[in-house]
């Protein structure tokens, strides 16, 4: 049910008028009045996005840490999206950070609380953060620790039951099972290969469940920028096939930690080919009653794909990083060819095979699915044009990732050109306030922008120290910090970096420090904030983590944030004019601004942060020191 705007309309003030007014009352006398600061910078950005909605632009929204950014960009938001009577998207850099924005005692809550405004405020979450039936029953099959008991307990009992699904709430949520390590949940979540329109739980899953309850949102759907890409990436090919796209159709969107946007259109718009998915695919397909050709088939690809495998482990360019570079020699190309071939000639068999009706629908549909896309990768992959791929570990498996180069074009057609007001909001989005590197790296031709600084005085509350030292030294270093028992996060450049630490530190140590991916990270952040965990080592929570007063109180950044030596970020060097001034050092500097930031984020907070810099980062000292908020102390 459409909800009504939270101020008056008349006949001679238009709606951009009236919401003027609105929020001058709001933030210049109802908030104060509450106990809420009077920020100016906060205002502008409100007006600045009141501009952007009404000339249907994209803004670029710099504001300093302390701004008040989201209650700047949510009082413009909900009332546009009332106006128009679609909702508004916020899109969070990932999980994380959604649930933070929507905790109690979040912006939202607060809103609600001061105005008494009633904010239909529902989550879109990724596909891998719900729980699939299909894969928990064949995980049940096989494990045995408490953990998969956890899960089966949490099922409503409504969602085996013959008969209507009413009673049934959403569940099967990422969040829902704190306890659950990622690894773990990898075997039961849903992953790309699943093919739900025919799946016969699919009106039982909680992840359906889910999409039916946010839909009818009338103010915010909030999801992560993944999930936006996912629903752009797959919107078209959906409503061909008869689906409804992933996300409703909203009025406006606004880009939180709106930095990160390209890289989740890169992991969107990429083809993923797993060492042993089709094996195990294939291999649910042999069942009694199945044609000796169709066997033959199936056996031929299977032994192909792992002659694939194993030359393009031969084919890698030794390295620590976590995309692998590939050589591609002839053999490996020529194996790719023979998969093409060898997937046309299954499906052509599958054709009879769905006429004598011996393997289930949906296992044939899934397999039908997944072969289509695999073709498809193949054929880009042995193509040898602009695209980048590489060889990387997800979910646990060796996997192929082929990516496309210009998403900036994908993302110019599908997003920037439909007249729809975009906001991106980051206290990190230029280079001393130079926007130009997040455009072009978008593709974003015309836009608007502003900068406005933090309200915080620096110099009260923060001092920034650097440790020159060797490489090798940089864990005992750490652990000399850790004796005092601050409220510590370590940032990691990389998840190969964090792990080499671990690895480095003593085990009694290691007892005492959380590491992301040992649990759903959310959990491990708020154990940490509640005092529980003393040290939080990470290499995602570089923007977005917001843990005010004592809950944190020193920021470790062990190494600079240099992007990787890997495929993708060659690709982008190949085709700048000078990499390091267009590629390391913005993609460096913005990085480490907001790892800053993690530290600093009400009035009432202070701490330490300490930067370990190694021989060859110590001569980068220039490239930051221009850029921090306080003048560095070196130790």
């Amino acid at each position: 049910m459409r909800k009504s705007l939270p101020f008056a309309l008349s006949k001679d003030r238009s709606f951009f008028d009236s919401l003027g007014d609105w929020m001058g009352d709001v933030l210049y006398d109802e908030l104060p009045e509450k106990g809420f600061e009077c920020r100016d910078e906060q205002i502008f950005m409100a007006y600045q996005i009141e501009q952007a909605l009404k000339e249907k632009n994209v803004l670029f929204a710099e504001a300093g840490v302390g701004t008040g950014k989201t209650i700047a960009y949510l009082l413009p938001a909900i009332s546009y999206a009332r106006y128009t009577g679609k909702p508004a998207l916020i899109a969070c850099a990932d999980e994380t950070l959604i649930d933070q924005l929507v905790k109690e005692g979040g912006d939202i809550y607060k809103l609600q609380k001061t105005l008494g405004l009633d904010i239909d405020v529902r989550l879109a979450k990724s596909r891998d953060q719900y729980l699939c039936l299909k894969r928990f029953e064949e995980a049940e099959k096989v494990e045995s620790d408490e953990w998969i008991d956890d899960i089966a307990f949490s099922i409503p009992d409504g969602v085996y039951a013959q008969g209507s699904m009413i009673a049934v709430h959403p569940y099967g949520e990422r969040s829902d099972y704190p306890t659950v390590s990622d690894e773990d949940w990898q075997k039961v979540n849903y992953n790309s290969i699943m093919q739900c329109s025919v799946c016969d739980l699919r009106n039982r899953c909680g992840q359906t469940l889910h999409r039916s309850h946010y839909r009818k949102s009338t103010d915010l759907v909030i999801c992560s920028q993944d999930f936006l890409m996912e629903h752009l990436a797959t919107k078209e090919s959906r409503e061909r096939e008869g689906q409804l796209a992933l996300l409703p159709e909203v009025s406006m969107m606004v880009l939180d930690e709106g930095h990160l946007l390209e890289y989740a259109a890169q992991k969107a718009m990429t083809y993923k080919v797993q060492a042993t998915t089709i094996v195990q695919l294939l291999e649910r397909l042999m069942v009694d009653g199945v044609r000796e050709r169709t066997l033959y088939a199936m056996e031929k690809l299977q032994d192909d794909h792992e002659l694939f495998f194993d030359q393009l482990r031969d084919d890698i360019v030794a390295s620590n990083e976590d995309r692998k570079r590939i050589n591609k020699s002839k053999t490996l190309l020529a194996y790719g060819k023979q998969l093409i071939d060898d997937v046309e000639t299954l499906m052509e068999e599958f054709v009879f095979e769905s006429e004598m009706y011996m393997i289930p629908e949906y296992e044939l549909n899934m397999a039908e699915e997944y072969l289509e896309q695999y073709e498809a990768s193949l054929r880009i992959f042995i193509a040898q044009g602009d695209a980048v791929d590489w060889l990387e570990e997800t979910d646990g498996e060796e996997t192929l990732v082929i990516m496309p180069r210009l998403i900036t074009e994908v993302l110019a057609e599908k997003l920037f050109s439909k007249k729809l007001p975009i906001v991106f909001s980051s206290a990190t989005l230029s280079v001393n306030k130079d926007f130009s590197y997040i455009a072009y790296s978008l593709g974003i031709r015309d836009y608007q922008s502003f900068s406005v600084p933090s309200p915080f005085d620096y110099e009260e509350v923060m001092k920034i120290y650097l440790h020159e030292l060797t490489q090798r030294d940089k864990t005992a270093r750490v652990q000399q910090l850790l004796r005092d028992g601050e409220q510590t996060l370590i940032l990691f450049k990389s998840k190969q970096a964090m792990l080499n630490f671990k690895a480095e530190l003593p085990l009694m140590e290691r007892m005492y420090v959380a590491f992301e991916g040992d649990r759903e990270l959310s959990a491990i952040v708020r154990d940490f904030q509640q005092g529980t965990v003393k040290t939080l080592c990470s290499y995602h929570l570089w923007e977005g983590l917001d843990l005010p007063k004592e809950a944190l109180t020193r920021v470790i950044i062990y190494d600079l944030p240099f992007p990787p030596q890997d495929p993708l970020f060659d690709a982008k060097r190949t085709f700048a004019e000078n990499p390091f001034e267009e590629v390391e050092l913005p993609f460096m500097q913005l990085r480490l601004q907001q790892g800053m930031g993690r530290l600093i984020r009400t009035s009432n907070d202070h701490g330490d942060i300490h930067i370990l810099l190694n021989e060859d980062e110590q001569k980068q000292r220039a490239a930051f020191e221009n850029i921090v908020a306080v003048v560095p102390e070196i130790k």
